[in-house]
């Protein structure tokens, strides 16, 4: 995994504002980032639904040449249609970047609404295989075939950063996620790679759970888990279902690691039904900008960014329509840049 060093005062970074809300939720992101005095030279390029037509894709050339030059890119959220249209952009991203890991820390908000109390878990997910990865055909009229290659190579490296996420933040254990009970050759290999490489790392417990009983589990009692490591599509699911566990997609955050290049991004959709409302959450998008802070290596801006955030946030007045509250973009934005 890359780990960027503390580099130059002046950081290089791409800007991708997506789609829908996408372009509202990075200019708040931008406008925290700036209050809190770091100083980054935006490369803004285009990706999404929007410049298809133009490019014929939804990632242009342009838009991997820039997050390849600078190694680091935040993304607002990108459209994708559903059951037809173009290929999504976020598994091209991925695949193009090889941007192996997903990685979601999932941690209650001290006054956000939800369910449960004490979460504190990571979803460490493969990002570039498996059947998220859309490699489909159509057999015959009516039979289509859906294809699931897992190798070796990717569940031993994804493995890896799950055990040294683990090491590195303190954390007692990695649970693997599978269904190697059904699938005894692509989940059988998956959880054969992470017990391999768990050995590797014997101050770190290593427990393995069935996908479905892993669901229940959360719901029941999300405290007990640590690191979640899961393939590309049982990590989309269960992601999502962890998000719900804390207050929403809209509070928590989301990077997509390689080991030449980084891309942070809110883990929440486009909403083109709220766009140009005003009215969505920032939250997600900034937290991940404090991700990417760490990432460059400037901790200080990004812990008084996370505090700022989790002290406004504390004040229900301040909460979004998807939490519960009635506030603004802008209202949030302006009180998270007062605090800093």
């Amino acid at each position: 995994m890359s780990t960027a060093p503390s580099g130059p005062e002046t950081h290089q970074v791409a800007l991708i504002p997506g789609d829908g809300i996408g372009p509202e939720v990075t200019g708040a992101a931008l406008q925290v980032l700036e209050a809190a005095g770091v100083s980054i030279r935006w490369e803004e390029v285009e990706a999404g639904a929007e410049v298809v037509q133009k490019h014929g894709s939804p990632v242009p050339d342009r838009a991997l040449t820039a997050i390849r030059g600078s190694g680091v890119a935040l993304k607002g959220p990108i459209g994708t249609p559903i059951g037809e249209g173009f290929r999504s952009a976020n598994v091209t991203l991925r695949q193009s970047l090889d941007l192996y890991a997903s990685v979601r820390p999932v941690k209650n908000i001290p006054g956000v609404p939800c369910r449960y109390q004490d979460v504190d878990l990571v979803v460490v997910r493969e990002n570039t295989e498996g059947l998220y990865s859309g490699l489909e055909h159509r057999v015959a009229p009516g039979i289509v075939e859906s294809l699931k290659i897992v190798t070796e190579r990717a569940s031993l490296r994804i493995a890896a950063c799950a055990f040294e996420l683990a090491e590195r933040e303190g954390r007692p254990e990695v649970c693997t996620v599978h269904k190697a009970n059904i699938m005894k050759l692509s989940d059988g290999l998956f959880l054969e790679c992470a017990r391999r490489v768990a050995r590797e790392h014997p101050d770190i417990v290593h427990r393995e759970i069935i996908i479905d009983n892993c669901a229940m589990q959360l719901v029941r009692d999300p405290s007990r888990f640590s690191v979640l490591l899961l393939e590309n599509l049982y990590g989309d699911i269960l992601s999502d279902l962890c998000a719900g566990l804390v207050g929403g997609l809209g509070v928590v955050p989301g990077a997509n690691l390689g080991d030449d290049c980084a891309v942070f991004e809110a883990v929440h959709g486009s909403a083109p039904d709220i766009a140009g409302k005003r009215v969505a959450n920032p939250t997600a998008l900034i937290l991940s900008s404090v991700m990417m802070l760490r990432h460059l290596g400037e901790s200080a801006a990004a812990d008084a960014i996370e505090n700022a955030v989790h002290s406004v946030l504390a004040d229900e007045k301040n909460h979004t329509a998807d939490i519960g509250g009635t506030a603004t973009l802008d209202g949030v934005t302006a009180a998270i840049t007062e605090r800093l």
